[in-house]
């Protein structure tokens, strides 16, 4: 389980930009695959599953 605002970052750095904030979930988009993705952005660390589903919308792997 990994902290979600490390996801963020690994999102970011491979090419998603931050849409907007609406309360703790960000909305993010990435230019070139015309992707979105919604990330919880919470104390807690994110579970595994949801982890793995967040990266299969984006079209990743994880790290």
């Amino acid at each position: 389980m990994a902290p979600c605002t490390l996801r963020v970052r690994y999102l970011k750095k491979n090419g998603f930009v931050e849409v907007r904030q609406n309360g703790s979930h960000v909305k993010m988009n990435n230019p070139s695959t015309k992707r979105t993705v919604i990330v919880p952005v919470h104390a807690k660390s994110m579970k595994r599953g949801l982890e793995q589903a967040i990266l299969k919308q984006a079209g990743l792997k994880l790290p």
